[in-house]
């Protein structure tokens, strides 16, 4: 007599290290440790495909997310349900985590911030000069030995026409 049984599914190998979303990883070592993340607050999410020949529910998400036609680049929160939009369009966007090496914009830096492609989130304020840049400039003007354009004009016609005499 014969038993003939079903198989009852896949049963993965004992250990491993558990993460949300149901994923188990299986390191080569066993004394593994995770590096530390600290997952980016905000996307930037770049269509790199067109959405012609596409289904409409992938042009509706698309829409919803404003990476249509007319925006090519947007700016989007890293949280869950943006994440499961995102997964379900990978195939058409880049998205670049936005990093800030200076530190984060406050409302009043957000004229002065630009956006690079790498996802650096740089602010640059508006330059001011020194006291002492002020202070330079305002002597090389008041110099009475200084050189001015009609000077060195009369000074360079003066030696072209007299070059053996010197200037004046």
């Amino acid at each position: 007599m014969t038993l003939l049984s079903r198989a009852k599914g896949y049963v993965p190998p004992p250990g491993g290290i558990r993460y949300p979303g149901g994923i188990t990883y299986y390191p080569r070592h066993p004394d593994y440790k995770d590096p530390e993340i600290t997952p980016s607050k905000l996307f930037r999410v770049e269509r790199i495909k067109n959405l012609k020949h596409q289904p409409w529910y992938l042009k509706l998400i698309m829409k919803e997310l404003k990476i249509d036609e007319q925006n090519r680049v947007t700016i989007l929160k890293n949280i869950p349900e943006i994440n499961m939009r995102l997964w379900k369009v990978k195939h058409l966007i880049k998205i670049t985590p936005i990093t800030f090496p200076y530190g984060e914009p406050t409302a009043e830096d957000i004229k002065y911030t630009i956006l690079k492609e790498n996802g650096q989130c740089l602010v640059t304020k508006t330059l001011a000069p020194k006291e002492e840049q002020i202070e330079a400039l305002e002597q090389y003007d008041s110099n009475q030995k200084k050189m001015n354009s009609t000077t060195i004009k009369r000074d360079s016609r003066h030696k072209w026409m007299e070059p053996y005499s010197g200037g004046f």
